[in-house]
């Protein structure tokens, strides 16, 4: 059966395999310097608790380079060095086979379901205006929804969006999240809590008082429960819980969103991302540190009315502070877009001089501002303090670190693209032709082998892991990847423009010339499609230009 293109994990196992030992022995070069020697190395460390005196037996050497399959890199070599076991892969090969046609039948596209996540995002029932804190949770959840959907899993989004409040800021970063007044069963919802919680034994009236706040419908006692069923991960703070009508909504909507959340197998779980689990169903919060106590007593209080097995799969994806320095007032996510985009504006001024402000070059600005706040909130570890400096103006086109450098570069493929298929229009040069008559052993340039070997060959693995949900080994807390897209497009936006400042792709129209030209826009059309589906999952569209 065919397995499409080669991919590392394929050959990294098959490497793995070919030394006889279960231990991950081998690891991939990504340094342009190790990468003139070698693609694949096992350190010799790694060799020396393998196998005695770090020898391995010769017959396993010289069985690498025949190791074969359709989804194993083709090598060309392997020998000893060093640094350990040393191999090279077979980059002629390699080209034709990661850019060419599938081999085989096409894979079946991602329609199979693996399992069900309901990603809940309590800043979005802060009555206040959102705060650039608020954003960073809600762009997270934003994001890590495209990466689950990518792997096929389903996702359910809460709390809906009111119409009571403008959301303005949301459209305009491009957050796409569901909007009503919630299910016409809610209500009804509501009031089977309710009758619950008469009957609940961790829940006492609350006396009504002076002092007493309206609305409240009962008290519940978190901690008791807590200690009675050795939950683990909790704040041990959780005390007594006031009950208002707000708090039973809240669940309900939960309940609705598993109730309504499509699973192929309900007995099978989404194993790739909750290897734990046992339930289709995964229930992830998605908090930012100062609301996490809240979600908490909301956590317990659903375990304590629906037993179900879905209450014990809640998760909590915990983002850290974000600084705001010095701001003379507190900043609220709409002044913050509205800053940023501004300081876009001016960059843009100094950059590229007075430009007409029509439709296009506003559009441009928007995407670019878009770029600049995700990656500020998305490209640093969720775990981690953001700092957002508000005084000076951060924004750049030039740093390479940026949003807009990514978009920057993002522009450059479609203007090389758009060229190359005008002077086909003139009739300078020959359409490109079909890839099985492209020549690919023409790629002898070190950053072509950079772009195919450390963006377009590990980029399903990419994906991979950014939709990966680690679960704790104890407690309630998971932590995700969510910041290696926006890494990946930054190194990968590095290399692509290191190398197209470097190299001319498209040069002087003489037929001998053809061949070297026609397998890199080949090569930087893979290239494009890996920019497209990575901005894919940040709600960024490709610029076409800047």
């Amino acid at each position: 059966m065919e397995e499409g293109r080669p991919g590392l994990a394929a050959t990294l196992r098959a490497l793995n395999g070919a030394l006889g030992r279960p231990a991950a022995l081998w690891v991939k070069e990504s340094g342009a310097r190790n990468l003139r020697h070698r693609d694949f190395l096992a350190p010799r460390a790694a060799l020396s608790a393998a196998f005695p005196g770090g020898q391995v037996p010769p017959e396993a050497v010289s069985a690498v380079p025949s190791l074969r399959g359709p989804a194993v890199l083709p090598l060309r070599v392997c020998r000893q060095t060093p640094a350990g076991l040393a191999v090279q892969v077979q980059r002629p090969e390699a080209f034709q086979r990661l850019l060419g046609p599938l081999p085989g039948p096409a894979p079946a596209a991602a329609g199979a379901q693996t399992g069900c996540v309901v990603l809940h995002c309590p800043a979005l029932r802060c009555p206040a205006a959102l705060r650039p804190r608020h954003l960073r949770s809600v762009l997270l959840a934003d994001h890590l929804a495209q990466l689950l959907r990518a792997q096929g899993v389903a996702v359910r989004l809460v709390p809906a969006l009111t119409e009571e409040r403008s959301w303005d800021v949301l459209r305009q970063l491009r957050i796409c999240w569901p909007s009503g007044s919630g299910g016409s069963s809610l209500p009804d919802a509501v009031s089977a809590l309710k009758a619950v919680l008469g009957r609940c034994p961790y829940a006492t009236a609350c006396e009504q008082g002076p002092g007493t706040a309206e609305g409240i419908i009962c008290k519940v006692h978190l901690k008791s429960f807590v200690e009675q069923q050795g939950l683990v991960g909790y704040d041990p703070n959780l005390a007594v819980l006031l009950v208002m009508e707000g708090t039973l909504r809240s669940l309900a909507e939960l309940q609705e969103a598993v109730l309504q959340c499509p699973v192929s197998d309900p007995t099978a779980p989404p194993a790739s991302h909750f290897p734990s689990q046992s339930s289709c169903c995964s229930i992830v919060h998605v908090v930012n540190c100062e609301e996490e106590f809240q979600q908490q007593q909301l956590d317990v209080l659903w375990r304590i009315l629906d037993p179900r097995p879905h209450t014990a799969l809640q998760k909590h994806l915990v983002c850290g502070p974000v600084k705001v320095t010095n701001p003379s007032l507190p900043i609220g996510a709409d002044q913050y877009f509205q800053l940023r985009k501004r300081q876009m504006c001016e960059a843009s001024v100094i950059k590229y001089g007075e430009l007409a402000q029509d439709e296009v070059w506003t559009e441009v600005i928007d995407t670019l501002t878009v770029a600049a706040i995700r990656f500020e909130m998305l490209s640093t570890a969720h775990r981690s303090q953001i700092t957002l400096d508000l005084e000076n103006n951060t924004i750049s086109t030039k740093g390479t670190k940026s949003g807009a450098f990514v978009m920057y570069n993002c522009a450059r493929l479609a203007t090389l693209f758009d060229t190359f298929q005008r002077a086909v229009e003139r009739g300078t040069y020959p359409p490109l032709p079909p890839v099985s008559e492209l020549n690919f052993s023409c790629l002898q340039e070190e950053g072509e082998w950079l772009l195919l070997f450390n963006s377009i060959l590990p980029f399903p693995e990419v994906l991979q892991q950014a939709a990966q949900l680690a679960p704790p080994s104890k407690g309630i807390r998971i932590t995700a990847n969510t910041e290696t897209v926006c890494k990946f497009l930054i190194q990968l936006s590095m290399d692509f423009s290191s190398y197209y400042n470097r190299v001319h792709i498209l040069g002087e129209p003489f037929p001998h010339l053809f061949d070297q030209m026609f397998a890199r826009l080949q090569l930087l059309a893979a290239v494009r499609d890996v920019f497209h589906s990575a901005l894919a999952t940040l709600h960024l569209p490709p610029l076409s230009q800047i």
